[in-house]
């Protein structure tokens, strides 16, 4: 494995692509607008970026504006095996150079140092499967829903009805954290209280990743009531901690980590998240969300797809890193076939909010034609011929078909 970090970019540019690659390498290593004492040529042979841009034919020409792929070089000693000053250099200033339309980081790869420096997963897709007893297919959860709005109570009253229907796992929704109106130490204390009852009677424990999000010692202090209650996940919002603050917190987390990607929107422009997903399981992510098939968002299913195969493919040869993809946003019975088609991989966690809830036989009938539709589906038995012996997934499929 090289000792040098290499990113691959697409950019579009109306100006000269050799000047524009050489600015851009430039810039994110030794170089500045112009030439200044001390750049000399033993100090760029040990620290410049290094440059390949090649032109790409098949993409359509917009006015005078051309397309390439990009690949940029660092060596290591330039920032060492940091993770926040990786982001800077692979995704720092380059992207508001003057000569620059659009540019998004692809994809890039890191040396070694890197997977020592740091933790990746603790428990990743088998310690996850270990802690919820399900040990093949893919886990059935949900969304609190409404997100906000309920207090501690109602909150533990639904997932009293969700345990007792056979739920594998459920989360906070992201708007949900520490308000006044559900207060997140009486959230988890009543809805623990239900969790561990209903692991005596059934002999497993259902995962609830709440939501911890917020400053550094809030989150440490929500994550040791979560383990003093018997929980057995949290979930962090990514884009609001950030990477510092994800990683103090990872030194502290000694349950699961369901990372929801939020915000995302805001920066597919400049990522792509096969590039994102890196970073975050590198750091120390066990679940990471990648929006679901057909969703009510604007990502295509090949977009989902790809995210979700990356979430599972290794990082290093001695460091996996593999996490669970979990797949949200939209989904139902309707979307289990084409997810299992697609990915041809039970390691996944199929969140259902509005397509549990919304259920016309109620919350047990939700879970139960979820687990029908991907029963069916990794079967290869078409839905319609499942539907025709399972009655919550008839009407599931009634309320929720084209």
């Amino acid at each position: 494995m090289s000792d040098r970090i290499n990113a691959v970019y697409r950019l579009s540019t109306s100006a000269d692509p050799q000047r524009t690659a050489a600015l851009i390498a430039g810039e994110q290593s030794s170089g500045t607008f112009i030439a200044i004492p001390g750049e000399d040529e033993a100090l760029k042979a040990r620290a410049a970026a290094t440059y390949d841009i090649q032109a790409l034919d098949d993409q359509p020409v917009e006015g005078d504006v051309r397309h390439y792929r990009l690949t940029l070089s660092w060596p290591l000693a330039n920032i060492g095996p940091s993770l926040p000053n990786l982001m800077a250099t692979i995704a720092g200033n380059l992207y508001e150079l003057r000569p620059v339309k659009s540019l998004r980081l692809l994809d890039f790869d890191l040396p070694r140092a890197f997977a020592n420096a740091y933790p990746g997963p603790a428990f990743g897709i088998a310690g996850t499967r270990a802690l919820t007893g399900v040990p093949q297919a893919p886990l059935i959860g949900t969304i609190i829903k409404p997100s906000v709005g309920l207090s501690a109570s109602d909150t533990a009253a639904m997932v009293e009805q969700l345990c007792a229907a056979g739920i594998d796992f459920i989360k906070d929704d992201e708007l949900q954290a520490d308000g006044p109106a559900c207060p997140f130490d009486e959230r988890v204390r009543l809805c623990m209280q239900v969790i561990r009852k209903h692991a005596e009677r059934s002999g497993r424990k259902v995962m609830y990743a709440f939501n911890l999000t917020g400053e550094l010692d809030e989150m440490r202090r929500r994550h040791d009531l979560v383990m003093a209650e018997g929980g057995t996940a949290v979930m962090l919002s990514l884009n609001s901690v950030g990477m510092s603050g994800f990683n103090a917190f990872r030194r502290h987390t000694q349950l699961p980590v369901h990372a929801h990607r939020n915000g995302w929107g805001y920066l597919q422009t400049g990522w792509s998240y096969v590039a994102w997903q890196k970073l975050w399981r590198l750091a120390g992510v066990d679940h990471m969300h990648v929006n679901g098939i057909a969703n009510k968002f604007q990502e295509d299913d090949d977009s989902v797809i790809a995210s979700a195969r990356a979430c599972l493919k290794p990082l290093f040869s001695h460091k996996p890193c593999a996490v669970m993809p979990v797949f949200s946003s939209g989904q139902t019975v309707m979307q289990a076939e084409p997810t299992w088609q697609r990915l041809q991989s039970p390691d996944l966690v199929f969140l259902a909010g509005g397509g549990l809830f919304a259920h016309p036989g109620g919350i047990a009938s939700g879970v139960s034609a979820l687990r029908q539709a991907w029963d069916a589906a990794m079967a290869d038995v078409p839905l319609q011929q499942a539907a025709a012996s399972h009655r919550e997934l008839r009407e599931a499929i009634a309320t929720f078909g084209p």
